[in-house]
């Protein structure tokens, strides 16, 4: 069977919503919340830039949340990973951004021993 017929059967989700994808944004959804942290206790809540900052790693915690969830079905991520996402991504989406690099050192160490 070749790479294209393989991508045909592939469900759409599974083709968009990729591990690293997630990982990017997990990344970026932390970058978004630490500047909501400073913005907020360093810089003296200055507005409406603590606002935006804050409706943002909302929506995006929403989000996220939400596909991980439908990324953990699909087998894209582990549950455990998805949990942590939806559950502790709220109060600190730092959580999530370790668990994709610790599933990502975990994925290249098993593909090394399976390789060897």
């Amino acid at each position: 069977m070749s790479v294209s017929e393989t991508a045909g059967r592939q469900p759409l989700f599974t083709r968009v919503i990729t591990f690293n994808r997630l990982e990017y944004v997990s990344m970026f959804h932390s970058c978004i919340y630490l500047s909501l942290l400073i913005c907020a206790f360093v810089l003296g809540n200055p507005e409406p830039a603590t606002f935006v900052l804050g409706l943002s790693h909302g929506l995006i915690w929403i989000g996220m949340s939400l596909t991980c969830i439908a990324a953990a079905r699909y087998k894209v991520i582990p549950y455990w990973l998805a949990v942590t996402v939806a559950i502790l991504g709220g109060l600190g989406p730092f959580m999530g951004t370790v668990g994709f690099i610790h599933e990502t050192r975990r994925r290249a160490r098993a593909s090394a021993a399976s390789g060897a």
